[in-house]
């Protein structure tokens, strides 16, 4: 990227340089804080018509995750633009880790977790962060 973001690293791949491994620091006083997520973006033929595909790489604990590490973000399908930027899109989950989203969960079984005791979900994350992200 040309304009790096503070806290994410995305490195094209030797090979293909459609492909990037994205490093992403988990924001401040969030439950990922400390945490060192491994991402992939890829841009597909369509980019930039149609938006990149970004997964975690990382296992994550977070609604608008599954266990893919699939991200549920409205700029990655329906309210893509080509006008986007992909340090836009980075940007965009990072925020996204800063401000968990139940009520559009992709993972339904973390999100009802998350509105039935967003305390006991929070101390979850933080420990999945230390154990998979450190």
């Amino acid at each position: 990227m040309k304009d790096p973001v503070p806290g994410i690293e995305a490195i094209p791949h030797e090979e293909n340089l459609r492909y990037f491994n994205v490093i992403m620091n988990g924001p401040a006083q969030s439950p990922y804080e400390g945490g060192h997520f491994k991402l992939e973006l890829f841009l597909p033929e369509e980019y930039p018509m149609g938006p990149p595909k970004v997964r975690f790489l990382t296992k994550i604990y977070h609604p608008n995750t599954d266990k893919l590490g699939r991200i549920c973000l409205d700029i990655l399908k329906d309210r893509w633009s080509p006008a986007l930027q992909i340090r836009t899109v980075l940007l965009s989950i990072q925020a996204l880790l800063s401000a968990p989203n139940p009520d559009d969960p992709l993972a339904n079984d973390v999100a009802e977790h998350w509105k039935s005791n967003e305390k006991e979900a929070i101390e979850t994350a933080k420990e999945w962060t230390h154990k998979y992200a450190v």
